[in-house]
């Protein structure tokens, strides 16, 4: 999935009247030493944002160079995952200082009464638990291995499952991470140490996130795909939540199935809404070409403006079909025609790409 990766502020995200207007949640934006019983490579991440290796003996993260004044006042994007009021694994995006331990960095910030403290969103929380210590390192077949402190261990077992896949997705955000092993002291878990969660030899974002089976009777012939709802924090300001449902599909790539998903939306007790309205529907099979997918919708897919799409609806789509493999832009038209403009101005019915960043409380 590494063309689907993303890449602070401590201002709200929209809020729902703004979103409704046609604003989206998200802007368009763009290791240590390690323990002597873990491997001696160093992990950073590049200006493309790929987490990259250095070998023993050159510079790393803390070493002074000339210029770090300046560079400490420099920051870059990224993506959080955190805990909010209803207990469901979110991403938030902040702006972090610049540093070459960035992978490291985005992990210290996931620590309760760490440097994230002062910067979380209303009704959201930090994943790990206080005074844990992190180190990573990045191995050569894209897995990262994330080290960590006794500290860990001390999680609330009804947090197991946020907590792998806070780490997870977290780490997974850069394009050459593909899959992340946990490491206790430096010694491999191939299960979680509380609850015992699997993670064999590396969990990946095909593990899921924010898992719903509610709905699912019989695995077999079914498809873990994470799709795209809205839930708010209580005070009006929406953002949107990953969740991970298996859908029955015809062949591995039934988009058909993945925005009929949408437009039937979340589990009815599970707090979230959704964006598409339930008289939208599909004319055609969805069509992909070189990375694009060209989705032909009946009318009720329209705002109430002739040919202009409620960027929300826009919004969850992308998101959504996004994390399918391939797929890096989509396409929308009604009834066979283009020119359909989404409600912030953007030309649906040309390739519109995920965005780098989701819920930067920015428009």
């Amino acid at each position: 999935m590494s063309n689907k990766k993303v890449k602070m502020t401590a201002a709200a995200v929209l809020a729902s009247s703004v979103l409704l207007s046609g604003c989206g949640l998200f802007g368009g934006d763009e290791q240590a030493a390690p323990e002597a019983d873990i491997p001696k490579d160093v992990s950073y991440v590049d200006d493309a944002g790929d987490v990259t290796e250095e070998t023993e003996g050159t510079e790393t993260e803390g070493t002074a160079t000339d210029g770090e004044d300046e560079a400490a006042t420099e920051t870059t994007k990224r993506e959080l995952y955190l805990i909010d009021s209803n207990g469901y694994v979110v991403s938030q995006t902040f702006d972090l200082p610049k540093t070459e331990g960035t992978a490291k960095q985005a992990l210290e910030h996931l620590v309760q009464g760490g440097p994230i403290e002062d910067l979380l969103p209303n009704g959201f929380r930090a994943v790990l638990p206080a005074g844990t210590e992190v180190d990573v390192n990045l191995k050569e077949d894209g897995t990262i291995v994330a080290d960590f402190s006794n500290e860990f261990i001390e999680y609330d077992p009804n947090d197991e499952k946020k907590i792998l896949e806070s780490i997870t997705w977290t780490l997974t955000q850069f394009p050459n991470v593909k899959r992340v092993q946990i490491q206790v002291n430096g010694h491999n878990q191939e299960v979680m140490p509380v609850n015992k969660t699997p993670i064999g030899k590396g969990v990946s974002r095909s593990n899921g996130i924010n898992l719903d089976t509610s709905e699912t009777v019989d695995i077999r012939n079914t498809r873990a795909v994470t799709l795209y709802f809205v839930a708010d924090n209580n005070e009006g300001d929406p953002y949107y939540v990953p969740v991970t449902k298996r859908l029955a599909m015809k062949e591995s790539n039934d988009y058909a199935a993945i925005v009929n998903a949408l437009v039937a939306g979340p589990s009815y007790n599970s707090g979230l809404t959704k964006e598409l309205n339930n008289e939208i529907k599909l004319l055609s099979e969805p069509q992909y070409a070189n990375g694009n997918l060209t989705l032909d919708f009946n009318e009720d897919i329209l705002g109430l403006e002739e040919k202009v799409v409620s960027r929300a609806v826009v919004d969850s789509l992308v998101l959504t079909l996004t994390e399918q493999a391939g797929v890096e832009t989509i396409s929308i038209t009604v009834n066979g025609e283009g020119g359909l403009m989404a409600t912030d101005g953007t030309n649906v019915s040309e390739p519109v790409a995920r965005p780098e960043n989701v819920n930067t409380g920015r428009f």
